[in-house]
């Protein structure tokens, strides 16, 4: 057992941890760039921001200091104090020292926020007893069973996630079912406790649903087979009419938003047959993006750069075609190559694809960097697709092939000999397995589901330009497969969701992207490795390295 004195140190040092993160989270910006966002009421994402990097490590702390449940709230409030009083200095010793010629985002608007409007000592004690009592709430949340803490957090985040899409809500075509529980700042006074309870209900439920499962199965063996066949089907066909009526419900903005989100679930579905099923780690995926685009732009142009006068759908599988020889091109010079040292040759292939793009080399063929305009929209029958509700049904289209051939591919014979060869590469050759052939296919079917979403993306867009196609791209597919689950389908859509979807909304603070993209991939490797939606099988394994120690 720890001494009295040896439990309140390491409170101590929790504390300068937690001011520690405060005080980076207010010198970069964070802070005062998303207060301009009110999430629900009385409190701005600003503050949220605030409160949720702070209480990461107050409730990481808690968690692993228990000893009684007061001294365990009573500690962590201490932390809580201690962190929120070196924040609470900064503003403080800010009216005798000038810190914006050491850290530009300081302003007189960062100082009222942190002292809540008030004085310099005001609202120094304000900060601090409000450190104090989030550290104590934190403290509580740590001693309780691990069901309710989790659902807890689950219920905070939904709320959080509601009320920074306020705007979704009530811009949708139904809007006004929502409007009573909003305001112009997010949730209300009833839209907050609401979501909240509805949150915890639903883990709640959840729980309950589980442990009925279980009993179950242990007292009647095969018996619910028939219902569970049942409810699959409507819950496939309801999913099917939702996703059906969606730009109905939506509107042309945010029909917009689900289009960038579903061509990256089919580039994503592509990817993840490389690195998922095949373990190639692929940083030049943007290349076949491109390559799909360009083609399709070249084939169906009506600028002086169209080679032909294709329509959408006879240039559509010349598109594909090219993505996919492209993908055999790259794989035959990296066959004997693995893990960093495939990932950069594959990078440094889709830099090669850009600059040639750029160059004046090729700018009499493919426009360099005027690009390629006048891309034709794809006809259906006497009409042409054109806004964007009518490209979120092609791209739902795209979405649905790409998934069904995917799918079919994992369970082949050809997915079984590609998942050999992620595990080992040598007990695969071993076993009999062609690697020279079965990395080519899977180069192969992951370009060509690039090439697919390229040549979308050129016809929804009229134009292209080098500067589409930049190494951002494939990180933001790689990083979507990563949260979402490597390996698993449904993940590859979780994550382009979280990574495209929520991003397109929150347009305003697309200067902090790239930090929230490495912000949410440690989270991911740290709390939730298997990704959002993992693979079965990944999971298991993962569970059981966990348990070993491995």
């Amino acid at each position: 057992m720890e001494s009295q004195g040896a439990l309140w140190k390491k409170a101590f040092h929790a504390g300068l941890l937690t001011g520690g993160v405060a005080l980076y989270v207010t010198l970069v910006g964070l802070v005062t760039a998303f207060s301009k966002r009110q999430v629900v009421v009385g409190l701005s994402l600003g503050h949220i921001t605030l409160l949720l990097s702070t209480g990461a490590v107050l409730l990481v702390y808690a968690m692993h200091s228990r000893t009684s449940r007061g001294g365990t709230i009573a500690r962590t409030a201490f932390a809580g104090g201690v962190g929120s009083f070196l924040l609470a200095l900064y503003p403080f010793l800010g009216q005798w020292i000038d810190f914006h010629f050491m850290f530009v985002r300081t302003s007189p608007e960062l100082y009222r926020l942190l002292r809540f409007g008030q004085g310099p000592l005001a609202g120094l004690v304000l900060l601090t007893v409000a450190g104090v009592v989030w550290g104590g709430l934190l403290g509580a949340m740590g001693t309780v069973e691990a069901f309710w803490r989790k659902a807890l957090i689950q219920a905070t985040l939904i709320t959080i996630t509601v009320g920074m899409l306020s705007d979704l809500f009530i811009g949708m075509t139904i809007g006004a079912v929502f409007s009573p529980f909003f305001d112009a700042s997010g949730l209300n006074y009833i839209g907050t406790p609401l979501v909240f309870l509805l949150s915890v209900a639903y883990s709640w439920f959840g729980r309950r649903r589980k442990e009925m499962k279980t009993a179950e199965k242990t007292s009647q063996s095969g018996a619910m087979g028939g219902i569970s066949a049942t409810r699959r089907w409507l819950i496939a066909g309801g999913s099917m009419i939702l996703l059906l009526i969606l730009p109905a419900i939506f509107g042309s903005y945010l029909s917009h938003v689900l289009n960038m989100v579903g061509l990256y679930v089919i580039m994503g579905l592509g990817l993840n047959i490389v690195v998922g099923y095949a373990g190639l780690l692929d940083l030049g995926y943007v290349a076949f993006f491109a390559l799909g685009a360009y083609t399709m732009g070249l084939l169906t142009s009506t600028s002086a750069l169209g080679v032909a006068n294709f329509t959408f759908w006879e240039a559509l599988p010349f598109s594909i075609l090219v993505a996919l020889v492209a993908g055999i091109l790259l794989g035959i010079p990296v066959l004997r190559m693995r893990g960093d040292y495939l990932a950069i040759v594959t990078l440094g292939f889709g830099e090669i694809i850009r600059i040639l793009a750029l160059s004046d080399w090729l700018k009499p063929f493919i426009g360099g960097a005027q690009g390629i305009l006048l891309i034709k929209k794809p006809p259906l029958g006497p009409w042409e697709i054109q806004t964007p509700i009518h490209f979120y049904y092609l791209i739902l289209a795209g979405i649905f092939l790409a998934f069904f051939i995917a799918t079919r591919l994992r369970d082949s014979d050809l997915g079984r000999r590609w998942m050999a060869m992620r595990e080992d590469e040598d007990v695969a050759e071993a076993m009999g397995i062609d690697l020279v052939a079965t990395k080519l296919t899977a180069f192969a079917f992951g370009a060509s589901f690039s090439g697919l979403s390229g040549a979308i993306f050129a016809s929804y867009v009229g134009s292209i330009f080098p500067h589409s196609f930049n190494l951002l791209i494939s990180i933001n597919v790689l990083s979507l497969i990563i949260v979402g689950g490597v390996g698993s389908l449904p993940g590859v859509v979780v994550g382009s969701m979280a990574l495209v979807g929520l991003p397109e909304l929150l347009r305003e603070f697309a200067e902090y992207r790239l930090l929230m993209y490495g912000l949410a991939l440690i989270a991911m490797m740290l709390l939730k490795p298997e990704g959002f939606w993992p693979e079965p099988v990944r999971q298991r394994e993962l569970r059981a390295a966990e348990e070993t120690g491995d």
